[in-house]
């Protein structure tokens, strides 16, 4: 069995074209989050929408919160970060 790659009328999905890299931005974000030290990023939310990532949840203090923003900033393709991280 032969498998073809998705198209429509021989041009790539619109969807595909406007969300091409998304999902391994937000995957990156996730990953990073979940493999640094200083932070229980379990309760955290990632989306990504072009080069901003969203982060929503809560973390255990200010300073969980401020590292959890350091670790983002520093994964490539991120540009800015918008959060609604509480505390608690």
């Amino acid at each position: 069995m032969v498998f073809k790659p998705q198209r429509f009328h021989d041009e790539k999905p619109v969807v595909e074209l406007e969300h091409d890299n998304q999902e391994s931005l937000e995957t990156a974000v996730a990953r990073q989050l979940a493999i640094s030290q200083g932070i229980d990023a379990s309760r955290i939310s990632v989306t990504a929408s072009g080069t901003t990532i969203f982060l929503s949840g809560s973390l255990l203090d200010e300073g969980e919160i401020d590292r959890a923003i350091e670790i983002v900033l520093a994964v490539p393709g991120v540009e800015k970060i918008t959060h609604d991280l509480q505390v608690g």
